[in-house]
């Protein structure tokens, strides 16, 4: 698997497994009765986890504190964020054979011309 791929699955799986745990280990006080309450309730709190440690690794970044960077993307799983490749851009062209076009097109026509005609008689 890719680095960065694998970055990206990790930083993803690892807020989800916190909320499993918090969710798991004491609820934090909130009274869970349905299922359905307690996805919410793991969705929030995943949520949230990857937002306060997302929003930690860029304001270390801005702030150029390295060792605060590497923690808060540590805690979501990975030190750094993952680096994708840029789509790579070809320019292409295309050369129209224009007279062989008008002959297919012109075929096709009379093609569909006589399908009307001897369907319609």
């Amino acid at each position: 698997m890719p680095t960065n791929l694998f970055a990206s699955c990790m930083r993803t799986l690892v807020p989800l497994g916190v909320a499993l745990l918090v969710s798991w280990f004491g609820r934090l006080g909130i009274p869970v009765d349905s299922e359905t309450a307690a996805a919410a309730v793991a969705l929030g709190i995943a949520g949230g986890y990857y937002l306060i440690f997302r929003g930690l690794e860029w304001l270390a970044e801005r702030l150029a504190w390295h060792p605060l960077r590497r923690a808060a993307g540590a805690f979501l799983g990975w030190a750094r964020p993952p680096a994708y490749a840029k789509d790579l851009v070809v320019p292409l062209r295309l050369l129209v054979d224009q007279a062989h076009l008008d002959r297919e097109t012109r075929a096709a026509w009379e093609t569909y011309q006589q399908a009307i005609k001897g369907g319609g008689g």
